[in-house]
C-alpha cells in the first residue's frame, strides 16, 4: 500500500475545510499516564504513591441548569458548576507503605482514636497532578501531553477492597478524592485557559442578553 494513502485514513471533510492528504492526530493513550500528591498524608515521600497507581478517572465537570419560563417557551441557562470526585486505585504494597501513607491521610482529617478532627480545611487537604504521557522513557525524553491540577482535595473515602483465596490479583485500596477545582495546562489548552468573558466570540467585560 502507497505510504501516501495512509494520508486519507480520516474522516473526510469539505474541501474548505481541509486538504485530501491530512492525515489522524495521535490519539492520547490512555495507558501512558503518572499521578504526584502533593501534602499528602505526614511521611515523605510521597512518590511510592505514584508507582502503584493502577487507575485514574480525569476529571469530570457538570453545570446545574437555570430554567427561566417566558410566555410559550423555555430558556436555559449554566448555573453554578460541580466538580465529580475522581478515584484514584493503587496497589496495596507488601512493605505497608501505601496503607501507611492513606491511613496518615484519613487521620488527618479525623484522629479515629481519640475521635478529634481537623480544625480547618487547610489542614489536611492536598494537591493531585494527574499527567498524560507521551511514552518516553530512560534515555528518551519524557514529554507531558496534559496536566489536570486538582486543587483543595481530600479523601471523601477509602476502599481497602477484598482479600479472596481463588485470584491471582494484587490487594488494591480505592481512594475517592473531592476537589474544589481544577485546571488543565499547558496554560493556554483547556479548562483555565485566559480567554476572557466573552459575547459571542468577542472578548469583552461584560454581557446583557440571555
Amino acid at each position: 500500500m502507497a505510504v501516501s494513502s495512509l494520508q486519507r485514513m480520516t474522516v473526510p471533510l469539505a474541501s474548505d475545510q481541509s486538504s485530501n492528504a491530512q492525515g489522524l492526530l495521535m490519539p492520547k493513550l490512555k495507558y501512558r499516564f503518572r499521578v504526584f500528591f502533593e501534602n499528602f498524608g505526614v511521611s515523605k515521600p510521597t512518590t511510592e504513591l505514584t508507582k502503584q497507581v493502577v487507575s485514574a478517572t480525569r476529571p469530570n465537570l457538570t453545570f446545574e441548569e437555570i430554567t427561566i419560563p417566558i410566555y410559550n417557551s423555555t430558556l436555559k441557562l449554566a448555573g453554578k458548576h460541580t466538580w465529580a470526585d475522581i478515584t484514584v486505585s493503587l496497589r496495596d504494597d507488601a512493605s505497608g507503605q501505601i496503607s501507611r501513607l492513606i491511613g496518615e491521610q484519613l487521620q488527618k482529617q479525623m484522629d479515629f482514636l481519640e475521635m478529634a478532627s481537623a480544625a480547618s480545611g487547610i489542614d489536611y487537604k492536598f494537591l493531585t497532578k494527574i499527567q498524560v504521557l507521551d511514552g518516553g522513557n530512560g534515555a528518551t525524553e519524557i514529554n507531558v501531553l496534559e496536566t489536570w491540577e486538582l486543587y483543595g482535595c481530600y479523601l471523601k473515602g477509602a476502599n481497602y477492597g477484598d482479600l479472596n483465596y481463588g485470584t491471582n490479583e494484587a490487594a488494591t485500596i480505592e481512594m475517592s478524592i473531592a476537589y474544589d477545582n481544577a485546571n488543565q495546562t499547558p496554560e493556554g489548552s483547556g479548562v483555565g485557559s485566559a480567554i476572557g468573558r466573552t459575547i459571542n466570540d468577542v472578548v469583552t467585560g461584560a454581557g446583557q442578553g440571555a
